[in-house]
């Protein structure tokens, strides 16, 4: 029998590579205005992050951040695809998938920086960014609590027959937390309208996924213990996410119950921006940079036939909402003190401002 440690050292843990063909996708059922929507979404994530990333070096970002460079077509093939009244949860590494729901990135920006035109006034930062309006229901810090809450959401949308559908983006490592299992065997029961979508970026952490799971795939070799379909899609390909994304919105949306994907994808960066990623086998990082996702879809868009300067035409107008953003963000103002005492709930007989 072989166990995950049983050929090689704890942190020795064998390559993983993306696949071969960055083709495969050309000819899929996808509108061409989609997929330029898609692609737009790609690079205002990838740019956001950047900035941010910089901001930070800067000493201008409160706390710290976690980033999906490299993540992306994960948010984007979802955002696309989801209604707009559906609702997203994300972890604590939840920008893009924020910004696919079609929240202002000044918003966001402004959050990061603590200011009081950001998303929650400068109160939540980047590990908790929501935005009910649009249908972000939260970004998570605690591993694996979303997933429970999305059943909530998801178990009310079904009670009041909205059609709505909850989508929960979760980490690899959260697939080994007991909420994971919890979540799963309850929305199976009850057939709740939730998608839960685990984006395996091979990394918990700091340690390899592969070198404490028993098995090879850690969400889709768990499904059938649920009664689901095994899902494993291409994570870096926007439109390979996208189509899986469609039925699984559908599947659940009609009421045949939970959908579990897993997502094939790689961060670039470490864990958070303290974390240099020494830890990655050489050679790892190089092939997923080589099939980055905006690389991937930027090839299939000129297979395709659209013109090299109408996608750097894209490029330069995200760009240029990006330095708006910034600006936006970095000229707020600071929260008003008393601010602090909004947002809260009345305990143990005080009175508290909300």
């Amino acid at each position: 029998m072989n166990l995950p440690l049983s050929n090689h050292a704890y942190g020795e843990h064998d390559l993983v590579m993306p696949p071969d063909d960055p083709t495969s996708h050309d000819d899929a059922d996808i509108p061409l205005e989609t997929r330029l929507r898609m692609y737009r979404m790609l690079q205002e994530m990838r740019q956001f992050e950047k900035r941010a990333y910089d901001m930070f070096m800067q000493q201008l970002v409160k706390g710290t951040t976690h980033l999906s460079l490299g993540m992306e077509a994960v948010a984007a093939g979802f955002g696309a695809a989801m209604r707009s009244d559906d609702y997203t949860f994300a972890t604590y590494r939840g920008h893009a998938h924020t910004l696919a729901r079609g929240v202002p990135m000044e918003g966001v920006l402004a959050e990061l920086l603590g200011r009081a035109n950001g998303l929650l006034g400068g109160k939540g930062g980047s590990m908790h960014l929501t935005s009910v309006e649009h249908g972000v229901m939260g970004s998570y810090a605690i591993i694996g609590a979303h997933l429970t809450i999305a059943n909530g959401a998801a178990w009310s949308a079904q009670y009041r027959r909205s059609g709505q559908v909850a989508v929960c983006f979760f980490g690899d490592g959260t697939t080994n937390i007991g909420a994971f299992h919890e979540a799963l065997n309850y929305a199976a029961v009850f057939r709740l309208p939730v998608v839960f979508v685990c984006e395996n970026n091979q990394y918990m952490e700091y340690t390899a996924i592969g070198d404490i799971t028993a098995v090879r795939r850690p969400a889709a070799d768990r499904a059938a213990a649920y009664g689901l379909e095994p899902i494993v899609v291409d994570g870096n390909d926007a439109d390979a996410v996208h189509l899986v994304a469609a039925d699984a919105l559908e599947h659940a949306r009609s009421g045949a119950g939970p959908v579990l994907v897993e997502a094939l994808t790689y961060r670039h960066g470490g864990h958070s921006r303290a974390d240099p990623g020494k830890y990655k086998p050489p050679g790892e990082l190089e092939a997923w940079l080589a099939y980055d996702p905006i690389t991937v879809y930027r090839g299939r868009l000129e297979r395709l036939g659209v013109a090299g300067a109408d996608i750097d035409a894209i490029d330069a107008e995200v760009a240029s909402a990006v330095d708006e953003a910034t600006e936006a963000a970095k000229n707020g103002p600071l929260p008003d003190p008393q601010a602090a005492f909004t947002d809260v709930w009345a305990d143990g007989g005080h009175t508290w401002r909300s």
